[in-house]
């Protein structure tokens, strides 16, 4: 397979489809004001749904974020009142980011109790019980931040876990649950690799 580089130093964005991906990932991330601002400012014509909700699923992610996982279950119940009980992944998520919250403000006994009133009827299902156990080992130290769960009590994990509800709660309400960047980007990184493999086969690379 013959392969030129040059050939994709000249590819043109339309203009339209260039709006279209940075308005989906305003909407997507709830820029709601500049979401706003950008629809005024290019004349775009706002999408159906565009900005319904934004302004809630905004405060539901932020509580996430925060670690402020029984308000963000609150709020996620009222906007999609079946979403948490469909989604049992998702909801065990949630939390567990309540019981290393407890864990790490040092109220181990309130953890506890918690664990084993909303978290070990996840037990129940084996696919749970080894992320139980881990939690569960969290208690047994005194500074959790350096065991080897410590990426429990990570923002990485709050941010995987905030991500992954904010796409549930997009999809529930038949919206993208990734942004168009997002999946231009995967779609990118997918054609790269395929470029590459056949190059390959002709002893050059086409990208680093």
């Amino acid at each position: 397979m013959d392969l030129d580089p040059r050939q994709y130093e000249h590819i043109v964005v339309n203009e339209k489809d260039t709006h279209n991906i940075v308005l989906s990932y305003l909407v997507h991330n709830c820029f709601k004001q500049t979401v706003e601002s950008f629809i005024t400012s290019t004349g775009m014509k706002q999408p159906a749904n565009c900005l319904d909700d934004m302004d809630k699923r905004k405060r539901i992610i932020s509580f996430a974020l925060d670690g402020n996982a029984l308000k963000a279950i609150e709020l996620t119940d009222q906007l999609a009142p079946d979403l948490l009980e469909k989604n049992k992944d998702l909801h065990f998520d949630l939390l567990s980011l309540h019981f290393v919250e407890l864990v790490c403000s040092r109220k181990c006994t309130e953890a506890l109790e918690f664990a084993q009133k909303r978290l070990t009827p996840f037990g129940k299902v084996q696919k749970y019980v080894e992320k139980l156990e881990d939690f569960i080992a969290l208690l047994a130290y005194e500074e959790p931040e350096k065991s080897p769960m410590f990426h429990l009590l990570s923002l990485d994990y709050r941010q995987q876990i905030a991500d992954n509800l904010n796409q549930a709660i997009l999809a529930h309400a038949n919206l993208p649950s990734h942004s168009s960047l997002e999946r231009l980007i995967r779609q990118t990184a997918v054609v790269r690799q395929f470029l590459n493999q056949e190059a390959s086969k002709d002893g050059f690379q086409l990208f680093p």
